[in-house]
């Protein structure tokens, strides 16, 4: 067993390169109060609260604004089906990554090419230093192979993770990376453990499995609003080179119950914010200058902490 805090050493010793990040942030929609907890909490140098909220209320008189002569700009976002003869070698190849085949099986699915600018956004911040790695890996001018690549071939390094357990049943995972997750549980047998000894006679194995998703470029087709699910860095980087039109999955949700299973917690949590508002939050909004703000941050480590609990009884036999 090791400590939390000697987990973290190991992944801090993978981050003294970069040092202070700069990371964009989306202001003038709710709320003001976790904007000013966003600043305290990260940037290296925060404004006042008295600053903070200067820009807040001006980026809030401009999203007011914008719901006036934008209103409906989300609405019906073109959605071109992909040639199957231009790329098919291309579709073949993202078909077989196992990741595309059980990570999208749930609700209709297609890749089809989307207007950046017309896509819904959740996601608040964009990690600039992650989007111009990827800027810089892109060129200036990438060819439609390369974009699709870019955008659905998940080829990328894997960020560093250190884990451990730290007692108590606790088993701690750490990285730099926003996309680690819980990705949930699985039910093994034991032929599926390899190379490791038996503890017993095993019957079953449960493994509760963390990583990272898909992060391949993907949107949610919902209410004739097409909200941006994954791949934010990405599409910020061919976004900032000129590139509009992207390929894309597109999951067709055809209900909010539906929406349950498959959007991202925050579009779960307020699906009115994103489907009902008359000008929501837009990719275009990352390069409005009077709708986000720069600051210059320290780098976070992403823990997650899978705790196993066993009890053991006894029930009557029926």
């Amino acid at each position: 067993m090791i400590g939390t805090r000697a987990i973290e050493k190991t992944v801090t010793a993978d981050l003294q390169a970069a040092e202070i990040q700069e990371t964009l942030y989306l202001i003038g929609r709710p709320t003001l109060k976790n904007y000013i907890r966003f600043a305290r909490s990260n940037a290296v140098k925060s404004p006042g609260a008295g600053a903070l909220a200067d820009q807040w209320r001006s980026a809030y008189s401009l999203v007011g604004q914008l719901a006036r002569s934008e209103a409906g700009l989300a609405d019906d976002p073109p959605i071109v089906s992909i040639s199957v003869k231009e790329h098919k070698p291309l579709l073949s190849e993202f078909l077989k990554n196992p990741l595309v085949r059980h990570g999208f099986n749930i609700v209709p699915t297609e890749v089809a090419f989307v207007e950046l600018d017309r896509l819904v956004v959740s996601q608040k911040h964009i990690d600039l230093e992650h989007a111009r790695r990827l800027e810089a890996s892109l060129g200036r001018n990438p060819g439609p192979e390369q974009v699709f690549r870019a955008c659905l071939v998940s080829d990328q390094p894997r960020p560093p993770v250190t884990w451990g357990r730290t007692g108590d049943g606790r088993y701690v995972f750490m990285s730099p990376s926003n996309d680690l997750r819980y990705l949930g549980p699985m039910s093994m047998k034991s032929r599926h453990i390899r190379g490791i000894p038996p503890p017993g006679d095993v019957v079953g194995v449960i493994g509760m499995a963390v990583g990272f998703g898909s992060n391949l470029l993907s949107a949610i087709h919902v209410e004739n609003r097409l909200i941006l699910h994954n791949g934010s860095h990405r599409a910020y980087a061919l976004r900032k080179i000129g590139i509009k039109n992207v390929p894309c999955i597109v999951q067709h949700v055809s209900s909010r119950d539906e929406l349950e299973i498959v959007g991202a917690s925050e579009v779960r949590r307020h699906p009115d914010r994103y489907l009902e508002d008359p000008r929501p939050s837009m990719f275009a909004d990352y390069f409005n200058p009077g709708l986000h703000t720069v600051m210059r941050v320290q780098p976070r480590l992403r823990q997650i902490t899978v705790k196993v609990n066993v009890e053991e009884t006894y029930v009557p036999a029926l």
